[in-house]
């Protein structure tokens, strides 16, 4: 099977040769730093794809849709806002939403491994919790649904009409395989947001843009860190097909979204903290997720970047016993 039939399939659950070996996450610089410190035939490698080569994944290619420009105004500090009103969101829009326009040698390599079936594409839009955060800083973000309620709207609807440019832009480009919402919305005690707020602020956007993602027959998925054991129906019902990265730390289990989410895949799970105990530590958390594997509709990868305490030869490790389940797990029951 080629690469992006492979991945299709074990997202919606079909019979396949075996599971997609991929990282979705590049790796912390630190990490590639100790790597190439221990490897010598690693310090030439510089781009995620030199790296996914090197150690035999399945290659992936991601694009992220920045929503701001060089003359976008930046916060003071992390967190900080960057606007605080209606007015000085207006008078900052037109820096906003930046000329669609994806890299020539980024869509070439991207379409020859499609041909040669080596590899997938994917980009990353901001979601509707994720941009206004951007906009508003981290504490003004989570009192604007009650304090601002007309310029979170506002700014959603705005971020709106630009993804549908994204999408149809994209679609004119190359077939993606999926793509991602970064958002982040929950931490490992769950979501910061309720279900109501959700439903008022968030939901609406979602169930727009969603369906046109998918007429174009791109897979959608929503990257959130931490406990999304709630937030996980809660994009279920606004038509997302997957979620990210199910952090491990967090308490996450996905067996149990399987059970209550059975038409979303989720992609992740591998607990990155067993990386670097070596051979019984990661072939326990293989046979922890092995049953959901074979369930379908799961696609293991590492939690979220790998950790700099994992050394060249802690991953080379981890990377031959994937291989060994994405073949183990097409054995379905």
């Amino acid at each position: 099977m080629k690469t992006h039939e492979r991945f299709v399939a074990a997202a919606t659950g079909r019979p396949l040769d075996r599971l997609p070996v991929i990282e979705w996450a590049s790796w912390w610089e630190q990490t590639l730093d100790r790597w190439r410190s221990e490897q010598p035939a690693a310090r030439d490698l510089t781009t995620g794809v030199d790296w996914q080569r090197h150690f035999g994944l399945d290659v992936q290619l991601q694009s992220w849709f920045p929503t701001m420009t060089a003359a976008t105004p930046q916060p003071a500090t992390h967190g900080a806002p960057i606007v605080s009103g209606l007015d000085e969101y207006r008078n900052i829009r037109p820096t906003l939403f930046p000329e669609l326009r994806l890299d020539e040698d980024y869509l070439k390599l991207a379409r020859q491994l499609y041909a040669d079936g080596a590899g997938v594409a994917w980009y990353t839009l901001e979601g509707f919790f994720w941009f206004p955060r951007q906009l508003l800083g981290i504490e003004n973000h989570l009192y604007s649904f009650y304090d601002e309620p007309e310029l979170y709207h506002t700014i959603c609807r705005d971020l709106l009409a630009w993804q549908k440019k994204v999408v149809a832009y994209c679609r004119a480009q190359f077939p993606f395989t999926f793509m991602t919402f970064a958002e982040d919305l929950s931490y490992n005690n769950g979501p910061m947001i309720s279900r109501e707020i959700f439903a008022e602020f968030l939901a609406p956007y979602y169930r727009e843009i969603v369906p046109l993602i998918r007429q174009t027959g791109t897979l959608t998925v929503v990257d959130s860190n931490g406990d999304i054991a709630q937030a996980t129906g809660w994009f279920g019902a606004c038509g997302l097909d997957g979620m990210l990265p199910l952090e491990r730390q967090a308490g996450v289990e996905v067996s149990l979204y399987l059970d209550h989410q059975p038409g979303m895949f989720f992609l992740g799970h591998f607990d990155k903290m067993v990386m670097h105990q070596g051979r019984a530590a990661l072939e326990r958390e293989f046979a922890r997720l092995l049953p959901s594997a074979r369930r379908g509709r799961f696609i293991p990868s590492v939690d979220h970047q790998t950790p700099p305490a994992v050394s060249y030869d802690d991953y080379r490790l981890y990377v031959s016993l994937l291989k060994q389940f994405a073949v183990d797990a097409a054995e379905r029951p």
